[in-house]
């Protein structure tokens, strides 16, 4: 196993011979992120290892997890999601104002997603009491301060979130692309989190361009303590 390119940098990185690892542009993204979860697994606090992509926007940086992980998570595996993608954020100098996205607002809808939605903010604010967050939460109230001003007055993240939050990998996922076309934004990622040490996927179709930024990442997140 360990003569797989994969296998034997995450080997390096583990055993702190390299401080990241970046993989993906001649293999699956399975290929390349299972070594990690096998061998360097997550930090202690953290129960799932996720993604986030940064959307670079015309006039702001916007960071949108999971896009690429996780299925469907339960409100515990949200909340971690939430949380890592909160320090993401912060490591690379956005603010984060964290949106638990949904097809509800506040009370506004009911059903099973949007109380697992709930449940999840309902963690977050309890592991971070410190962390601007909302949810359930749709996404025009979250980035929109006139839809906000009417759904969720009064919020501290409604119409000016930066961390988005999706409730599954099919809304994330669907969403990030839908915004990276219908916008022209540029979409960075996914970018890993929740590891002990970094490692990052690339597309097979990736440029010379999207490898330096990935590196670049990658980087910097080795920095972070």
């Amino acid at each position: 196993m360990v003569r797989d390119v994969n296998y034997f940098g995450t080997m390096m990185v583990a055993s702190g011979y390299a401080d990241g690892m970046v993989s993906g542009s001649v293999h699956t993204t399975a290929a390349t992120i299972r070594p990690a979860f096998e061998i360097i697994k997550t930090v202690p606090e953290v129960s799932v290892a996720s993604s986030v992509f940064f959307m670079l926007l015309a006039d702001r940086v916007l960071v949108y997890g999971d896009c690429a992980v996780n299925p469907d998570p339960d409100a515990a595996q949200l909340a971690d999601i939430a949380l890592s993608s909160a320090r993401t954020a912060a490591a690379f100098g956005i603010e984060p104002r964290v949106a638990m996205l949904s097809y509800s607002t506040g009370s506004s809808g009911a059903g099973a997603d949007v109380e697992k939605v709930a449940a999840a903010t309902a963690l977050v604010r309890e592991r971070r009491p410190d962390l601007p967050v909302e949810g359930p939460i749709q996404y025009d109230a979250a980035i929109d301060p006139a839809v906000a001003a009417t759904k969720l007055p009064g919020s501290a993240v409604a119409g000016q979130a930066t961390v988005f939050v999706f409730p599954d990998l099919n809304t994330g996922n669907n969403t990030y692309k839908a915004v990276q076309r219908s916008a022209n934004a540029v979409a960075v990622g996914p970018v890993m989190q929740g590891l002990r040490r970094p490692v990052n996927d690339l597309s097979r179709g990736a440029t010379v361009k999207d490898i330096i930024n990935t590196v670049a990442i990658t980087a910097i997140q080795a920095g972070v303590k």
